[in-house]
């Protein structure tokens, strides 16, 4: 079990009989800010805090620097430092241009929902390179039904804690090649994002990503911004997350389980 998950707190259960005070696990939850050198000035800025699960921290922070625009890839950050437990540093490489007004934003993201409501699909056509919106490939519906699985047997923290969500990375063949965790569900979308950046798998066109709650816009979003095609999701779709899969061509799948999903967009792409 990963310490830096989880933290063990005293609570009191109320059951029938009276009260009962026992140990509890719980799934940490603590502040990161995300400074950043830029330009050939070398100028610096307090870019974003996000609310997160400790861990990865390297991983979520470029992650979140390809999902908001500001790099495209890996070698575009040149340095990363690790300023103490909860603030990191990324140094940038001075030809990176970044528009100003991605500076002036007053980023705030929480655990929960991330910056909610500041994007629409037409700015993601703007911050990204849209990938071919009809990719053609196929894919087995047993292989879907199989993720779920795969991914709760390496979540040690979710069965200890019932408040980690978690973000696995499969090849078209049904096999994980990344999990990550956080409180947050777009921070452990970032964080898988950020860990594809530095094994160079990018643009992950090639791959299925599994989220282990609901598939909100904002998810959608950040699968748009690194080229993933299928997107499946445990929990229920919004009404943006699916027009977002239909615009930029994603199979979006939800409320998956080992025996039965439903499919929201680009069916054809899944046989039985």
């Amino acid at each position: 079990m990963t310490e830096h998950l989880i933290k063990q707190q005293k609570i009191w259960k109320v059951r029938a009989a009276g009260l009962e005070c026992v140990d509890d696990l719980l799934a940490v939850e603590e502040p990161l800010e995300i400074r950043l050198v830029f330009g050939k000035q070398r100028s610096k800025t307090n870019l974003a805090v996000t609310m997160r699960t400790p861990g990865n921290d390297e991983e979520l922070a470029t992650g979140f620097l390809l999902t908001e625009g500001i790099v495209t890839t890996n070698d575009e950050v040149v340095a990363f430092e690790q300023v103490d437990d909860n603030a990191v540093q990324l140094t940038l490489h001075p030809d990176v241009q970044i528009a100003d007004k991605k500076l002036q934003r007053n980023f705030y993201t929480t655990s929960s929902c991330g910056v909610c409501g500041k994007a629409s699909i037409d700015a993601i056509k703007i911050e990204c390179n849209i990938y071919d919106k009809v990719k053609p490939f196929s894919i087995s519906a047993d292989i879907i039904k199989s993720l779920p699985d795969v991914v709760r047997k390496h979540q040690s923290a979710f069965d200890a804690t019932g408040g980690i969500h978690a973000a696995a990375l499969f090849d078209m063949n049904g096999k994980m090649q990344l999990l990550r965790e956080d409180v947050g569900r777009h921070n452990a979308m970032d964080k898988l994002i950020g860990a594809a950046m530095k094994g160079d798998l990018l643009p992950m066109d090639r791959y299925i990503v599994l989220l282990s709650g609901r598939a909100s816009f904002e998810l959608l979003q950040k699968a748009t911004m690194c080229g993933v095609k299928v997107v499946c999701a445990v929990g229920a779709p919004s009404s943006l997350a699916v027009e977002t899969a239909e615009e930029f061509g994603i199979t979006l799948v939800g409320f998956l389980k080992s025996d039965k999903f439903n499919i929201y967009t680009y069916t054809e792409r899944i046989i039985n």
